[in-house]
């Protein structure tokens, strides 16, 4: 498919992504530029990015110090430090056009050369209550959303997971997401290997792939679910593009991190009707109503996952009761429609001053 031709004139928002491989931010601008894009002329510039997507080509970069069409500037949206960097760059030694705003969503007190950047925004937005509380200067809090027409629940979840080659017969726990330390798979594995014998009509996914220097940590996992005698119980499916049909077949969903920026898996989760389990971390508490949608955990606490996972397991009209409260309150708070909305509206505010 051939990339998507940009008149640089009519391109009132640029959206740097300067990292190739895929990541959280990544995927977050892959969602969301196609829907500002009918809201407002915006681009991406960048590689790393699907071709549907509208880009801006390297060459066009000069173009940035001239004003775009029927503006007095153009508004350069870094989610990274050296996104800021470049926009700094191009605003205040090319002297290009450009307003700046940072996206922040970390979760920790940032190094001396991250906050000189980020004093050097015109605006900062925190994807959270938590991430903003770790911000020096003001900002305003545009929490994440999902896409709840690819995130909804399926018609038949026995269907559902006969389609994906699992048994149709059990009830299925997943764990998504890359698999390492920081994400807490091995915590999700221990639990399972705990309750899996207790609920033999249960079997566990665990979907996402190990990085080169994670692979150890993937065998490690393996080792020990064989040692459990649960290899056929506890699956590992490697990682998927179509991660939303893996959510579908779920009776239940394990979010154990050990850390998050924000962490959309709860949301997925949540928009296709599944109760979650989820440590403090990242946004977790700003998305899940503890009782009401699943169950908040403290993090790197193997014993409260699996009490909580249990408690869940054993309760099938709980499990009901949670996955439509959650459904609901996905769809109700957090679309990916309503963030996209936010944000443009955040862009015309600082193109008008």
């Amino acid at each position: 498919m051939a990339a998507t031709r940009v008149d640089l004139s009519r391109v009132h928002v640029v959206v740097p992504n300067f990292k190739k491989r895929l990541s959280g931010v990544t995927s977050t601008i892959i969602q969301l530029v196609p829907l500002q894009a009918k809201q407002i002329g915006i681009a991406t510039l960048g590689p790393g990015l699907p071709d549907h997507l509208p880009k801006l080509r390297w060459w066009q970069v000069p173009g940035l110090l001239r004003r775009p069409q029927g503006a007095p500037l153009r508004v350069w949206h870094a989610r990274r430090n050296p996104e800021m960097l470049a926009g700094v760059v191009l605003r205040d030694v090319f002297r290009a056009p450009l307003k700046l705003v940072f996206t922040s969503a970390s979760q920790r007190h940032h190094t001396r050369w991250t906050k000189f950047l980020i004093r050097r925004m015109d605006a900062v937005i925190a994807t959270s209550r938590k991430t903003a509380a770790y911000l020096d200067v003001p900002n305003t809090v545009v929490m994440h959303g999902i896409d709840t027409d690819r995130f909804h629940p399926p018609a038949d979840r026995a269907e559902a997971a006969r389609e994906l080659g699992l048994d149709p017969d059990r009830l299925h726990v997943g764990c998504f997401g890359r698999i390492r330390h920081q994400k807490g798979t091995d915590l999700f594995v221990d639990a399972m290997i705990e309750l899996l014998p207790r609920h033999p009509q249960w079997s566990a996914v665990v979907a996402g792939r190990a990085t080169p220097e994670h692979k150890g940590f993937e065998a490690g996992l393996r080792e020990r679910v064989e040692r459990a005698g649960l290899a056929d119980r506890i699956l590992f499916v490697g990682e998927h593009k179509d991660i939303e049909r893996w959510y579908r077949p779920l009776s239940l969903f394990i979010a154990p991190q050990r850390w998050e920026g924000f962490g959309l898996t709860p949301l997925e989760a949540m928009a296709s009707g599944v109760p979650v389990v989820a440590t403090d971390v990242g946004a977790f508490s700003e998305l899940i109503e503890d009782g009401v949608t699943g169950t908040l955990i403290p993090r790197d606490d193997l014993g409260a996952m699996i009490a909580a996972a249990g408690d869940w397991m054993g309760d099938e009209t709980g499990r009901y009761q949670a996955a439509g409260n959650g459904l609901e309150r996905a769809r109700e708070r957090f679309v990916l429609q309503g963030e996209a909305e936010q944000l443009v509206s955040m862009y015309e505010e600082m193109i008008r001053l």
